[in-house]
């Protein structure tokens, strides 16, 4: 095993996070987040006198997460959020896990679009418009847009609207961030206040700005306010994969048809920066009857042409 300074010595479980700390430990080889997170993940369940869960998706880094969690603790439930909007491959996947608890939202995805709109470019621009949209006040508006003091606060406010997309602010369709919440997070609110369990989650800190800057503020394990674990967030893609090839550990074959992404089919966060073929083209080919029903029937191939991705091949116009 490489050495490697372990003032963490407790593998450093003071509260202060640098990024200098942060850089340290996303360099640590596999072997030294193994045990970094196996010491996380004990923390919380000790913590919580074992009524935790982990928030099981289907895809990779889930997955890998519930392993290294029931190495330790076996009998630890999987959560999985029945949303109707993952890939086929995911659920079959899922199907084949032990002690997984299915979960169902009150709404469909369908419904969700009616009522409060579609989920475009980010969850931060997307939560932008929407406000923009929803407030009579022209001072906010202008804000959301522009940025500048906030006279409320004194603060500073910097636009939640990049310029880029200040045209989508008067569209014929509703555009929300409210999904996500919908579907996963209000569904895993209730599972918690039915069991009093508290979540270990498999986010990483490379996939956000966001989720950096939560860890270096509250660590691994938050146990203040919306208590929450995330051990394996200095982990990296490919640890991931390091780590699945090295305990050859079962993964949904999705992945092998050519997806680095498993989260919902048909959310459009993202889409934007991806090279072709993009998500969406990739359906068109792997999964066609989800392909229609979603450019169709539910409309994302109007906001797709409006956000001017390209959703189709020239061998796909057919379609």
């Amino acid at each position: 095993m490489a050495k490697v300074s372990i003032k963490e010595g407790k593998m450093q479980t003071d509260n202060i996070i640098t990024h200098e700390i942060l850089s340290q430990r996303l360099s640590y080889p596999l072997e030294i987040k193994e045990v970094f997170s196996a010491k996380r993940i004990s923390e919380w369940y000790n913590n919580f006198g074992g009524e935790v869960y982990v928030s099981f998706s289907g895809g990779k880094d889930s997955t890998v997460l519930l392993d290294l969690v029931r190495k330790q603790y076996p009998d630890v439930p999987a959560v999985f959020m029945d949303t109707g909007l993952e890939y086929p491959e995911i659920r079959e996947f899922v199907k084949t896990i032990d002690n997984v608890v299915w979960v169902k939202p009150k709404m469909a995805f369908n419904e969700v679009l009616t009522k409060y709109g579609y989920p475009v470019v980010s969850k931060t621009t997307s939560m932008g418009i929407s406000r923009y949209i929803n407030t009579k006040s022209d001072l906010q508006k202008k804000l959301r847009l522009y940025g500048g003091i906030n006279p409320t606060s004194g603060k500073k406010q910097y636009p939640s609207i990049s310029k880029k997309w200040h045209y989508l602010v008067d569209t014929e369709f509703k555009i929300s961030d409210k999904c996500c919440d919908v579907l996963k997070k209000n569904p895993a609110k209730l599972y918690e206040k039915e069991t009093g369990r508290k979540p270990i989650i498999g986010t990483m800190v490379g996939e956000s700005r966001l989720r950096e800057q939560n860890y270096i503020s509250k660590g691994c394990n938050s146990f203040e306010g919306s208590a929450k674990s995330a051990p394996i967030s200095i982990w990296t893609e490919d640890n991931i994969w390091e780590y699945i090839k090295k305990y050859d550990l079962p993964y949904s074959k999705i992945y092998d048809m050519g997806y680095s992404r498993t989260g919902c089919m048909f959310c459009m966060f993202g889409v934007h920066l991806e090279k072709q073929p993009n998500r969406f083209q990739q359906m068109a080919v792997t999964h066609p009857k989800q392909y229609k029903y979603c450019i169709n029937k539910l409309g994302l191939g109007k906001i797709l042409d409006r956000i001017n991705v390209d959703y189709r091949s020239q061998s796909l116009l057919s379609l």
